[in-house]
């Protein structure tokens, strides 16, 4: 009935209004704010083209300033079954608006008496609560679940009724979901996008049998991205970064040889991959690229090349660690030709 009655479906679009009344953020115990991590202490919200107004989901604010930009950019795929948390605990209410969120729902008949009568035991008649805590103003929130409406697996994994939390104190011991600097770490990530990989080739366009076809990737394309996700009511924060590591070629058909043999190429020192063709090399092997022995016949090869990036994160309090590779890929169309000599 709990999950019915508060419109489960809808508890991702939250209320600003929390941060209107939260104050300076405060720190759970041995947890000091202001570490350098938080980029942002700010509430965001996105304009819908419905017009609906949404605050970012889960309490969470996102600082997207160092993410990949532009039209081309996209999601990792996180390499194995890794997903971002389907569901977390953070802070809704403040003692006034739990009071003014809950009462309404107790006076709709479809929740039934009995039901009603037992959440007014819970919140209002000291059974644990004692008038929605009222008397608390200001020394914590009415904690609350949070979905990812992107994966909806594993929200029943949050199923806990509201519960309090004072300011500076850490949520009850058996909320494992409760919102952490590692949870938003994991939220950062579904937040990160890179750009495109559209290597360079060498030749473009049109490549010719049996000659290589050198692949590269400038540095200044590639470099690490980041998003901060942070929880200004708790002064929590954790920066999730994903820095380019290696480039994978799929030649598009079985009658090809890649360089190296693997299709991987390494990130070099400066921060590119592979090396740009220097005139004179066309019989050269490349560090990077692929050789094709077959004409293409109509319909172009798609050399498919996929970037893996590696994901670390930082947190308030903790020197963090590592999260699954992600990748993100992209085809490119290649014409082979062949080599036409000229008799004389």
């Amino acid at each position: 009935m709990r999950e019915i009655s508060r419109g489960r479906l809808g508890a991702t679009i939250a209320t600003a209004a929390l941060f209107a009344v939260a104050g300076a953020p405060t720190a759970w115990a041995g947890v000091t704010p202001g570490d350098g991590t938080r980029e942002t202490d700010t509430p965001k919200g996105d304009a819908k083209p419905d017009g609906t107004l949404s605050a970012t989901a889960g309490g969470v604010v996102y600082d997207r300033s160092r993410n990949g930009s532009g039209s081309a950019v996209g999601p990792l795929a996180p390499v194995g079954n890794w997903t971002p948390p389907p569901c977390w605990y953070a802070p809704k209410y403040s003692p006034a608006e739990f009071k003014a969120y809950v009462e309404p729902i107790w006076s709709v008949d479809s929740t039934g008496a009995a039901w009603d009568a037992s959440q007014r035991d819970r919140y209002v008649n000291g059974k644990p609560y004692t008038n929605f805590n009222l008397d608390k103003a200001g020394k914590g929130y009415w904690w609350d679940s949070y979905v990812d409406t992107s994966y909806p697996p594993g929200w029943d994994a949050c199923n806990k009724p509201y519960f309090w939390v004072d300011k500076g104190a850490p949520p009850p011991a058996d909320v494992p979901e409760a919102i952490t600097p590692e949870i938003l770490a994991k939220l950062a990530y579904a937040e990160i996008r890179v750009p495109a990989t559209q290597v360079t080739l060498k030749p473009d366009g049109t490549s010719k049998v049996n000659l290589p076809t050198w692949a590269w990737l400038d540095k200044t394309d590639f470099r690490p991205v980041s998003v901060t996700a942070s929880v200004p009511a708790l002064g929590i924060s954790a920066t999730t970064t994903a820095s380019p590591v290696s480039l994978k070629l799929e030649p598009g058909t079985a009658d090809a040889s890649l360089y190296p043999a693997s299709g991987e190429c390494p990130i070099n020192a400066d921060g590119s991959i592979g090396t740009p063709y220097e005139a004179g090399s066309a019989d050269k092997a490349p560090p990077c690229g692929v050789t094709y022995r077959r004409a293409t016949s109509g319909a172009p090869y798609n050399l498919k090349a996929t970037v893996t990036w590696k994901i670390h994160w930082v947190g308030t309090g903790t020197p963090g660690g590592d999260l699954p590779d992600g990748t993100f890929g992209h085809d490119q169309q290649v014409t082979v030709q062949e080599i036409q000599a000229v008799n004389r």
